[in-house]
């Protein structure tokens, strides 16, 4: 089951063909962005296996995916309201996997697919729902990517990044030819060079996929976002006009 464009409650994956490239950074920036907009957003913690979106916005909820699984709670009971420390009239909720334990990650499918059918159920709550996958391709990945109507895949220049994301657009593309699939580059030295990134993608994905993914944008190199996720904090909270945050704004504005 997918959700259309034209939906108001949207569903959007954010995963990428390998780890280390921001996309849980990229997750929680445009939360806050979509909040700080006056959307109502829920941001999701996909990654069974090493889950860290709560660390990153300096969280400590009570109740996680763990609880949900083992059903001593309902989807909606694993809710943690976020306050935006730069404005505390600005919030976003939160369903956070446990944290670093990877007790997750062999999860059956038919868990898996309750809660899809749970998450199509609560996005229709939220203008927004962010969903920050694992990295890669493995069965929790492609099952949370099979229910969303537009997958964002974030890659960098680092040639394993682009070979790794092609695959992982090849399998999507396979398991659902429908799927809308867009690219964010991250941390590039300009726009200009973010571009090149995307082109080099989309020419290997026209070739041999007969697809052209769209493109969202790029977020340029930026100190601030290292010092943000060090102190765990978003970063338009800790910056809020820096370089990356203005280029999140942009691909926020594309959503």
């Amino acid at each position: 089951m997918t959700t259309s464009a034209s939906d108001n409650h949207r569903l959007i994956t954010i995963a990428s063909g390998k780890g280390g490239v921001g996309k849980t950074w990229l997750s929680a920036t445009l939360a806050q962005t979509l909040a700080r907009k006056g959307r109502n957003v829920l941001l999701f913690d996909g990654d069974l296996g090493l889950a860290n979106i709560d660390i990153q916005l300096g969280l400590t909820p009570e109740k996680d995916l763990s609880m949900f699984f083992a059903g001593r709670i309902t989807l909606d009971e694993a809710i943690t309201g976020y306050r935006d420390p730069g404005n505390s009239k600005i919030s976003f909720d939160v369903i956070s996997g446990q944290s670093g334990s990877g007790a997750l990650a062999s999860i059956k499918p038919e868990s898996l697919q309750n809660l899809g059918r749970e998450l199509l159920r609560l996005k229709q709550s939220y203008d927004y729902t962010l969903l920050d996958l694992g990295a890669g391709v493995e069965t929790s990945v492609t099952a949370f990517s099979s229910i969303s109507g537009h997958i964002v895949v974030v890659v960098t220049g680092d040639p394993t990044s682009l070979t790794d994301a092609y695959a992982f657009i090849k399998i999507t593309r396979m398991r659902n030819p429908d799927s809308r699939i867009s690219i964010v580059v991250n941390m590039v030295k300009d726009r200009h060079a973010g571009k090149r990134v995307y082109e080099t993608l989309k020419k290997a994905c026209e070739n041999f996929l007969k697809f052209t993914p769209d493109y969202l944008g790029a977020v340029r190199q930026d100190d601030h976002v290292v010092s943000a996720i060090r102190h765990q904090q978003p970063l338009l909270s800790r910056h809020p006009d820096c370089p990356a945050g203005d280029d999140v704004a942009e691909i926020a504005k594309k959503l």
